[in-house]
């Protein structure tokens, strides 16, 4: 794959550090705001050649249109990649609560790795607390950085439980996601009506079929339909 030396230069730093770089790592921790800022006028170059490859001519409409696509998709869409993990405070479970808490629907887009196509949908998150807690913003937070990423959605919500296992260690954990995918919708089969599930489920909501069907009980009432 033909690089630039910049482009070089960052992909030797995370070959030698053994980071991982596939598409819906996040690599924030290793790159400074000038090595951001280098990725994004090199995709910006990159897109440029896309553009010639298309045969598209540089009109009114498409002048500037490789330094949009660049922003887009550095600081936009591809963000969980190069923004480091939101600040995620934690609280004392002081009065142990030891019940069911939900959160969501909460809206989530993404990109489909394989065709870098638009994923819209919505996240529900289930918790039993153990000793700690997050606050509430924090879960969209959480949901949106893991999902703004070249992600399939199967790999997502395992990467979106893991974050909150690590952060709160709950005695229960459950995510939900449930998306459209415009790879389905826009090309292809072009399947218009149908939709995406993936579910985790751990601690006592893997264990227990009660404690899990008092969770999609509970998101049913969030919107959230098993049909």
């Amino acid at each position: 794959m033909s690089q630039s030396p910049k482009a070089d230069i960052l992909l030797n730093r995370l070959i030698s550090a053994r980071v991982p770089f596939a598409a819906n790592d996040s690599i924030a921790e290793h790159l400074s705001a000038e090595d951001i800022a280098a990725i994004e006028g090199e995709v910006a170059e990159r897109f440029e050649n896309v553009l010639d490859a298309l045969l598209i001519q540089r009109d009114h409409n498409t002048q500037g249109t490789a330094k949009r696509v660049a922003k887009m998709y550095v600081r936009e869409i591809f963000a969980g990649r190069y923004e480091k993990r939101p600040a995620m405070t934690d609280f004392p479970n002081a009065r142990n609560l030891d019940e069911l808490y939900t959160v969501g629907p909460i809206a989530v887009r993404s990109t489909c790795s394989h065709h870098f196509c638009p994923i819209e949908g919505e996240a529900w998150c289930g918790v039993v607390p153990g000793d700690k807690v997050i606050g509430l913003s924090k879960f969209t937070r959480l949901s949106r950085w893991v999902l703004a990423r070249p992600q399939i959605q199967e790999e997502a919500v395992v990467q979106l439980a893991d974050e909150l296992e690590d952060l709160i260690k709950p005695r229960a954990l459950a995510v939900v996601i449930r998306s459209r995918h415009s790879c389905m919708t826009l090309r292809g089969v072009m399947e218009h009506e149908t939709s995406m599930t993936t579910s985790v489920m751990r601690g006592l909501f893997k264990t227990d079929a009660k404690a899990r069907a008092e969770f999609l009980a509970t998101i049913a009432g969030q919107g959230f339909s098993c049909r």
